[in-house]
């Protein structure tokens, strides 16, 4: 008696194998550190209580995140255990560095000797790559006298021009992006200063001071001219 075909059964879909059991991947560091596995002294303990010190002052930690978090401190081994625990907070300003004066001028009070700029029937012209004094005297007498701020190098962070126009004409030009102030008059002449007080509080201040007599003085901006390597240039010539 023959056997009734029984149908085979459907083949289920086998599970694909991987290469190796998956393993569960090593979870990435809190804190990006190379040094963090080094073991924590005492100074970096305190560093980190410092700042949980100062964020519960400041409200941005409650009583007992404070308690839970100062208790991790004293536990923590490592560097690399330390960090994550205020990763959330700002650094303690104590622990961070001051910056670099963005302008490197040089030392207060020294005077020198003063630029004197005359003109008397001609002309004087002050312009270019040029190490400005702290103080210029500038006298134009029927002549004209210009001078060119826009590439010069202060050494110095107030410049003073002391301007006198007597039927003549003294004009001033500074990048845009410096203080400009002035303070003078003008006696059957003119007088104006443009007032500028630039962004950057560490930026250069040129002062004009000065009259006009049937003459004109004028300080203004440049337009499109700024110091932008101030920096770089003081540098060199201070010797840094």
């Amino acid at each position: 008696m023959d056997l009734e075909k029984q149908p085979e059964p459907e083949k289920q879909p086998q599970p694909q194998r991987s290469a190796a059991p998956a393993e569960p991947a090593p979870a990435a560091p809190a804190f990006a550190d190379p040094q963090g596995a080094l073991r924590a002294s005492d100074a970096d303990r305190d560093r980190i209580a410092d700042i949980l010190r100062d964020a519960l002052a400041e409200g941005r930690l409650d009583a007992e995140e404070h308690s839970d978090r100062i208790d991790a401190v004293y536990r923590a081994k490592t560097v690399g255990e330390l960090e994550p625990i205020v990763r959330d907070l700002p650094a303690a300003r104590s622990s961070r560095p001051e910056p670099e004066p963005a302008y490197p001028y040089g030392p207060d009070g020294q005077e020198g000797t003063p630029d004197n700029l005359v003109a008397i029937f001609s002309s004087t012209t002050r312009k270019g790559r040029w190490r400005v004094s702290r103080r210029t005297n500038a006298f134009a007498l029927f002549g004209n006298i210009e001078i060119d701020l826009t590439e010069a190098i202060f050494a110095q962070r107030l410049t003073t021009i002391n301007a006198t126009s007597i039927f003549g004409n003294v004009e001033v030009r500074v990048p845009e992006n410096i203080s400009l102030r002035g303070n003078g008059s003008g006696i059957f002449g003119n007088f104006e200063v443009v007032t500028l007080e630039g962004v950057d509080p560490q930026a250069p201040v040129v002062v004009i001071n000065g009259y006009s007599v049937f003459g004109n003085v004028e300080a203004r901006p440049k337009r499109g001219k700024w110091i932008t390597d101030l920096q770089d240039r003081m540098r060199k010539h201070l010797g840094h």
